[in-house]
Order: structure tokens, then C-alpha cells, then sequence
């Protein structure tokens, strides 16, 4: 206990954020690090991830959402992998482990056990264990019910979610897999790098023209990160049968102009019906039994070569504030990681 420092750098929230965060509306702080009561272990942060959800929250939270609104004076929080600094003399955590948790974006935090999620190093880099990949593996397999030869669509491609489920699609049989971007210079790499077969990109055209175009025959499955412009495109250019799954909504999360609290889309419901489409929202909390399966099959495809982790690396919590805004713009492809 002794060597555990007194205070602890961590990431707040300074003022509501007028459109997407900037970097001034965080501010890196040092705050005292409590002493941990039992059942908690200390924790120093090795890795915490930045996403775009985290739009809404500081805007305010959506009523029913699984995570509280962050105000202002609140530290930020995420996904993060910590070591364990110190830890009950009769628990299952020792000293020097690794776990994920929750308690992101700040250099050390104080943590309940049963809280933690202990590392078993399947996973060739502790790093992979940030990746979103269960939410992409329980939707396509449970949510979607992915078939051999499907096209499948993902909207929102090259993001920390996306840049996973064009792989993964492709893994699970996918005969085709098409992906959307705002960006030119991402589409390119998505199709170079992570495998796409073909990419339509916002703002260049009608997007209902170009997926007829990516996809004559239509698509089977949407895998949808986004909402929006890219879920009328999806049900316009939809075959018989085919099966949406909602995981994200993008379009309201990342608007200029919004708290990104709502997501509204005009949908031609009629064409549902002809279509005999079926919409499903998937969140991998909710199905808890994907993890394991998930985790034994990321662990063999990636110690194969057969898929990887697209991320950005930033170096040192003074840097989140900044990420987090680049993140918002669209400047990254992959899951951006915070490493301290």
C-alpha cells in the first residue's frame, strides 16, 4: 500500500459540449486515489479505449441506456485493461494480473472484484481484449443469423465496430460484404486492409445508387452501426427475407447539429412488409452467453493470421481530450486505444 501514489490523473467533463466534444471541453486533472475497502483491488490503467457513444452520454444520457449521463466535474469512464496493483489476500486476483473493466480514462482506479474480468491470455495481445468484436459475433450469429453466401451490408465500416464486422462477416461465410464510410481515403483502405468487397461512400451521390450498384442482386443482411441515410438506402436495396440487425446509431451520435441523444430516420414501412424484412436491436450485454464462444473463436482466428485488430494507438492520458475529438471528425480507422 505503501507505494501506491496518492493521487491519480483522470479525464473530466468541464462543460456540456456545444456539437461534438473539443478538446477544451475535457481537462486531465489529478484527484486523490482512495484507499480500496474490501472486495476492491487497485488498479493501473495499461490501456482504455475512446468511442463515439460517449457522445451521448455527455450530452446528456438517453433514458433506458445501460451507463449514466456524465456531467459536469464527472471523469469520464470506457472499456480499459489494468494491472493489479493491490488486491485482497483471499481473493482471485494477484498482484500483477491483468483485467478488463470500466473504469477508463484515468492512470489508476479503484475497483470491486467482482467488477473485474481476469485476462486468461488467449489473445495474442492483451490490446485485443478492447476490441468490440463480441457485439459484431453475437449480432451477425444470434441477431442476423449470417448464412453461407450472404451479401451482407455494414454501415459505419470503418469504426471500431465496423472495421471488425467486414472481417468477421467474411469469416462467418459471407459471400459478399460491402461497407459504408464518409471518408474517400477510408473506403480505399477498408477494401485494401480489411478485406471489403466494396464500399460506398456518404456524401458522394445518392447512397440508394450506389449499394444497387455494390450489390445488383441486393442484400441479404444489414449489419447497422449508423441509422440514418444508410438504413433507408439498406431497405430500398433489400432482398426478400433479409435480416437487419441495429447495433449503433452513428448518424445522431456523430450530428453536428444534435446532444446525440435521437437518431430519427424516415423509413418507407411499406416496403418493409413487401419485403418481409425483420429488424432486430443487438447488444452483446444482453447476451451474455456469446462471450466465451466469442472469445474462443477471436483467440483461433487471430493466432491464425486469419483476422487482426485494427487500432490507433495514442501514448499518455494528456492526449484522450484530443483523441476523443478526432474520433468525432471521423479521422481514425479502427478502435481508437489510449495507452498509458
Amino acid at each position: 500500500m505503501s507505494d501506491l501514489p496518492s493521487v491519480s490523473r483522470e479525464v473530466r467533463l468541464v462543460t456540456v459540449p456545444s456539437g461534438l466534444p473539443r478538446p477544451e471541453d475535457l481537462a486531465v486533472v489529478e484527484a486523490p486515489l482512495p484507499a480500496p475497502g474490501p472486495g476492491e483491488v487497485v488498479l493501473r490503467n495499461r490501456f482504455f479505449t475512446v468511442f463515439a457513444s460517449l457522445r451521448t452520454l455527455l450530452g446528456g444520457g438517453v433514458e433506458g441506456a445501460p451507463f449514466p449521463p456524465v456531467r459536469p466535474g464527472d471523469a469520464l469512464f470506457g472499456p480499459a485493461i489494468g494491472e493489479v496493483v493491490t488486491a485482497p489476500d483471499s481473493g482471485e486476483l494477484r498482484v500483477g494480473d491483468l483485467v478488463s473493466h470500466w473504469w477508463g480514462w484515468r492512470e489508476y482506479a479503484v475497483v470491486r472484484v467482482a467488477d473485474c474480468s481476469p485476462l486468461a491470455g488467449a489473445l495474442p495481445d492483451p490490446v485485443m481484449n478492447l476490441s468490440q468484436g463480441r457485439t459484431v459475433y453475437g449480432a451477425l450469429t444470434r441477431g442476423a443469423r449470417l448464412r453461407p453466401g450472404d451479401t451482407v451490408f455494414v454501415s459505419g465500416g470503418a469504426g471500431a465496430v465496423g472495421s471488425l464486422a467486414g472481417p468477421i462477416a467474411r469469416l462467418l461465410g459471407a459471400g459478399r460484404v460491402i461497407g459504408s464510410t464518409g471518408s474517400p481515403d477510408k473506403a480505399k483502405r477498408m477494401v485494401a486492409e480489411l478485406g471489403y468487397d466494396a464500399v460506398v461512400v456518404r456524401g458522394e451521390g445518392a447512397l440508394v445508387g450506389q449499394l444497387a450498384a455494390a450489390a445488383p442482386d441486393g442484400i441479404d443482411v444489414l449489419f447497422d452501426n449508423v441509422g440514418g441515410e444508410d438504413l433507408r438506402a439498406s431497405v430500398a436495396t433489400a432482398r426478400a427475407g433479409a435480416r437487419f440487425v441495429l447495433v449503433g446509431a452513428l448518424s445522431g451520435q456523430l450530428a453536428v447539429d444534435g446532444t446525440g441523444a435521437t437518431a430519427p430516420v424516415e423509413l418507407d414501412s411499406y416496403q418493409l412488409v413487401l419485403k418481409q424484412i425483420t429488424m432486430l436491436g443487438y447488444s452483446a450485454g444482453n447476451d451474455p452467453d456469446v462471450q466465451a464462444e466469442w472469445t474462443d473463436r477471436f483467440a483461433g482466428w487471430a493466432r491464425s493470421g486469419a483476422i487482426g485488430f485494427p487500432y490507433v494507438r495514442v501514448d499518455g492520458i494528456d492526449e484522450a481530450p484530443r483523441a476523443l475529438h478526432e474520433l468525432m471528425i471521423g479521422r481514425h480507422l479502427g478502435t481508437v486505444v489510449v495507452a498509458l
